[in-house]
């Protein structure tokens, strides 16, 4: 099969494209023939040497496929070969052909065309798992979704609205913040030319938001704890603006707040198939009667995945790149 292996941590060019031996899927596993591959900020990550796979785990990029079932392993039951299928993988997607613990996949959307389905699995399970089993998202309260425009922020917007949340989000620009919008955020606040926590306090009477979600880690720190409403809770799940920043306990004490960070990535595979399990009781539904869609900015062949990573590095991708095979 082919796949778009690193050759060493570096820029976009370090991905090859190579000729690699099919992958046999062993017991509790499916084999998918993959349709597509979703590119995701972590691919970036790995690439450049600074987030490398779980054990166990293929060492080239890709965390979401689509695609159908081409074998199953022992002891598989529910799927068969020939259906159509997208997973949530935690490695090895740029590829012909992945293997995949039954546990991790989801059934296509029949209305979905098959290659949109790849753009799915992580965005939706980061989103469902930090918003409602963490961020404890209820109807009614105020979340802020740092990064609105993103492969998970445009997933995460239609998900609050979807469970009765009041939606606040950030983009860069008036034509993205105004995509935010028809995606159903009722504040959307360019971070370009707008101070992100005064919007905040101004829209909700000085109250704050009860969730945030963020992806950008250390530069956002002091501004999330500052919109946060008294109980709020900080859910950060991404570190596009730093590691390391200091804390004023002082706000966070008296907003009573908590601070919470998760990695879907790295999670036991059990964890990973209750999210599965949750997202396809609860989520998958929303894709039937319209209150979700993917958000696709474009489709590339496989073998330009390096071109992808370049796309998604400069900042103007609304939602998801995904690669064709």
């Amino acid at each position: 099969m082919r796949a778009m292996t690193i050759s060493t941590p570096g820029g976009p060019d370090v991905l090859v494209e190579s000729e690699l031996p099919d992958p046999v899927p062993g017991p509790g596993e499916v084999l998918i023939d993959v349709v597509a591959a979703g590119v995701n900020r972590a691919d970036l990550l790995q690439r450049q040497g600074s987030y490398p796979p779980p054990p166990g785990a293929p060492p080239w990029p890709g965390l979401e496929v689509s695609g159908t079932v081409g074998a199953v392993g022992p002891g598989v039951a529910g799927w068969t070969v020939g259906m159509r299928v997208c997973a949530l993988l935690s490695g090895g997607g740029y590829a012909e052909r992945v293997t995949a613990p039954a546990g991790a996949l989801l059934p296509a959307p029949p209305g979905l065309d098959l290659v949109d389905a790849a753009a799915l699995p992580e965005a939706v399970c980061t989103a469902w798992s930090n918003l409602v089993d963490v961020g404890r998202l209820r109807a009614g309260e105020w979340v802020l979704i740092q990064g609105g425009s993103g492969g998970v922020g445009s997933i995460a917007i239609q998900l609050a609205v979807a469970l009765g949340a009041r939606v606040a989000t950030t983009a860069g620009g008036p034509e993205r913040a105004a995509r935010c919008a028809e995606l159903g955020a009722e504040l959307v606040i360019d971070h370009r030319t707008q101070d992100v926590t005064a919007a905040v306090l101004d829209a909700t009477d000085g109250r704050g938001v009860d969730v945030v979600l963020d992806v950008l880690g250390a530069g956002a720190l002091s501004a999330n704890l500052a919109a946060l409403a008294l109980g709020g809770r900080l859910v950060v799940i991404g570190m596009q603006r730093g590691r390391r920043a200091e804390l004023d306990l002082g706000v966070l004490l008296t907003r009573r707040a908590s601070i919470i960070g998760t990695m879907l990535r790295s999670r036991p595979a059990e964890e990973k198939a209750a999210i599965v399990t949750a997202v396809r009781t609860h989520v998958w539904p929303m894709l039937d009667d319209g209150r979700l869609r993917p958000i696709v900015h474009a489709r590339l062949p496989l073998n330009q995945a390096g071109k992808a990573h370049e796309l998604l590095d400069k900042g103007e991708v609304f939602g998801k790149l995904l690669l064709t095979t």
